[in-house]
C-alpha cells in the first residue's frame, strides 16, 4: 500500500503542476488582451496602463510559483 501513495502523492503533484501552469497562461492572455484594448482605445493613458499591466502580471503569475513551490514539496519531501 505504500507504493501507492507514493505515486498518488506524484499524480496530485502533476496535476498541481499541469494546472498551474494552464491558469497562468489563461490568466496572462487575458490581461494582455485587456491591455491591448484599453490601450486602443486610449493611447495616451499607455504608461499608465503598462505599468498597472505589469504589477497585476506579476500578482497572477506568484499564485503559480507558490503552486509549483507546493507540488514540489510534495514530491521531494513527503516521499
Amino acid at each position: 500500500m505504500g507504493k501507492l501513495s507514493i505515486d498518488f502523492l506524484y499524480l496530485s503533484a502533476a496535476i498541481m503542476m499541469g494546472l498551474a501552469s494552464v491558469g497562468a497562461a489563461i490568466g496572462i492572455s487575458i490581461l494582455g488582451g485587456k491591455f491591448l484594448e484599453g490601450a486602443a482605445r486610449q493611447p495616451d493613458l499607455i504608461p499608465v496602463l503598462r505599468t498597472q499591466f505589469f504589477i497585476v502580471m506579476g500578482l497572477v503569475d506568484a499564485v503559480p510559483m507558490i503552486t509549483i513551490g507546493l507540488a514540489l514539496y510534495l514530491m521531494f519531501a513527503l516521499t
